[in-house]
């Protein structure tokens, strides 16, 4: 008999998560090998930051659970101050500053499959997180966002042939500095980010399982 389609979630850590997990009524389903969450038809998992962490537990979450499609979601640093705190975002590109192409000397480059009707930017992920505004201004010429999580996920998405997206929200900007900045912001605007994604997001990946929505 086959199985109901199945929407997978990542998040890196518990603080970004948690507006989902009881806003979605999602119940936890297992601790190891990462922390799971979910319900009938969704599943959340916990992946811990940083791309190592995120590549293992996407793989893991594939091969466990068989997810229709996967989206990854949580905060991201704004290279530039074009983009207010909390501010949702696609994205349609991924870049990996650190992780240049032996060939070329370029970085990396990963491209999700992005929802019909939303315009997406440019992602670079890297596992040093950015701190400084002198990195984000050369950053600021090739990406809008920095994370340390969305290249792995889509990475392993391709591998095993899963669809994924990616849908950030704006924890930092230039004027903030410290990690105390970067979580107090998310715990601020995490629940914006969840309506976000519960009105926004949310509809249209059930469309996209369903064949009614095109992928731009």
């Amino acid at each position: 008999m086959p199985r109901d389609p199945l929407i997978g979630l990542i998040m890196a850590t518990r603080l970004e998560a948690e507006p989902f997990i009881g806003g979605l009524g999602l119940e936890k389903l297992s601790e190891r090998p990462f922390v799971l969450y979910g319900k009938t038809d969704l599943r959340l998992i916990l992946s811990g930051i940083g791309k190592a962490n995120a590549a293992m537990a996407c793989a893991s979450f594939i091969q466990q659970e068989g997810p229709s499609l996967i989206c990854n979601l949580g905060a991201a640093g704004a290279t530039q101050g074009v983009y207010r705190l909390g501010e949702g975002l696609a994205i349609a590109r991924i870049i990996e500053p650190d992780r240049p192409d032996l060939a070329n000397g370029l970085p990396h480059e990963h491209t999700p499959q992005i929802l019909a009707g939303f315009a997406g930017v440019t992602l670079a992920t890297q596992d040093q997180p950015i701190r400084d505004a002198g990195e984000r201004q050369a950053l600021s010429h090739t990406a809008a966002l920095v994370d340390m999580e969305g290249a792995a996920v889509i990475q392993t998405c391709r591998y095993f042939g899963t669809q994924g997206f990616l849908f950030k929200f704006v924890s930092d900007t230039p004027s903030h500095t410290t990690s105390h900045d970067i979580r107090t912001n998310i715990a601020l605007y995490r629940d914006e980010f969840f309506r976000f994604f519960l009105k926004e997001v949310l509809p249209r990946l059930g469309e996209t399982l369903r064949g009614g929505a095109q992928m731009a």
